[in-house]
């Protein structure tokens, strides 16, 4: 048995060597490459895309190896509120720079207002929210008004020069977040791989630096719309992540912690017929994610792989708060809300530093 693992490590480490660059890969490695565990996972993708309700791409990756696979996933998609994550990281780059801070006032303009999701639209003209405070609340109650508020403050040529200067080709906001028009959905835009790349920076601590990774991941394990990604999984397995939907889409993307073996994955459909068919899609590909990285894991034990191991304390060591019930409903509009109450998967209770807002929006829908 001894002997078998030692060839069996020794063996793995070589074809690992022979890969460029696995611990940063952000393209879908190709499927002669693959442990057999990722190669499986690889197939069920494409069985699951195969019988798809739109069109959809899956990009996701393994972040102790670097391994990535998925169906699609450069394809260039509606983003829907997934973009709130680059406008999330060019706040922090300028905060970083020493541009504006935490608590930078921030004051609505008329022109902020979106009508779509969001308790600061119906906000009194001049209202002032930090910047500290409209961080939360455009991750993880999704408001679209203090996203835009935040947009105008850092400027979307900033967020899409960084975007750029970081390699994604996909991501780009042509746009502010306006819930009734059709800018929308040509004016949010990123891919799969782009946004599974941009998580794979801030779960290593290389998204600005450290300390803005560490702040990034707390706010998105925030999140209080649950009821994508998070919801075929075990209670106690906890995601810091970013949903999204608008109209014809629906888009999850995030990390998720399960122990010392996290992976990131991006799911993201449109055109669908109707949201249920793309809830249930995601559902399907989250719990075979899941499912398959179970097995990866034991894979790189056998193959006397390290986990994966961040500068700072892992996230998955914090521990999980009570267990949230949200409302299915879409963030754009209120026309397709759903009346029943889904019970979601538990959320990652990992208070940011920042401190959540004192007049914070109730948890409310599961995508935003």
């Amino acid at each position: 048995m001894k002997r078998r693992r030692h060839i069996v490590r020794w063996l793995t480490l070589a074809a690992l060597t022979a890969l460029p660059s696995l611990a940063s890969a952000t393209a879908l490695e190709p499927l002669g490459t693959m442990p057999a565990p990722l190669a499986a996972l690889h197939m069920q993708f494409s069985h699951l895309s195969a019988h798809a309700p739109g069109h959809v791409g899956i990009a996701v990756e393994d972040l102790a190896t670097g391994f990535t696979t998925g169906v699609d996933g450069g394809a260039d998609l509606p983003a829907a509120s997934t973009i709130k994550i680059p406008v999330m990281v060019e706040v922090f780059e300028q905060l970083e720079a020493g541009r504006i801070a935490l608590t930078t006032p921030v004051r609505l303009q008329q022109r902020d207002r979106d009508w779509g999701w969001g308790d600061l639209a119906d906000a009194p003209g001049g209202t002032v929210r930090n910047v500290k405070d409209l961080l939360w609340l455009m991750i993880t109650q999704s408001d679209n008004t203090a996203t835009n508020m935040l947009i105008r403050t850092v400027s979307r040529g900033a967020i899409n020069a960084t975007m750029a200067g970081f390699g994604l080709r996909r991501t780009h906001l042509a746009a502010d977040i306006r819930s009734e028009s059709e800018s929308i959905r040509y004016g949010l835009r990123t891919s799969p791989s782009d946004m599974v790349a941009l998580l794979d920076k801030i779960a290593r601590d290389r998204c600005v630096d450290e300390w803005s990774s560490r702040e990034m991941l707390a706010i998105l394990a925030g999140q209080t719309h649950n009821g994508l990604l998070p919801m075929p999984l075990p209670k106690d397995v906890r995601i810091a992540h970013k949903t999204g939907s608008l109209h014809d889409t629906l888009n999850d993307v995030g990390i998720v912690y399960e122990l010392n073996e996290p992976y990131v994955i991006a799911v993201m459909t449109t055109q669908l017929p109707e949201l249920g068919l793309g809830r249930a899609f995601i559902h399907r590909v989250s719990r075979a994610a899941y499912s398959g990285f179970a097995r990866l894991a034991q894979w790189r034990e056998d193959a006397g792989i390290a986990a994966f191991s961040p500068a700072a304390e892992p996230l998955a060591a914090r521990p999980a708060s009570n267990a949230l019930l949200s409302p299915d409903v879409p963030m754009w509009t209120q026309q397709d809300a759903e009346p029943a109450a889904i019970p979601v998967a538990q959320p990652l209770d990992a208070p940011s530093p920042l401190d959540a807002p004192v007049d914070s929006a109730t948890p409310g829908s599961d995508e935003r």
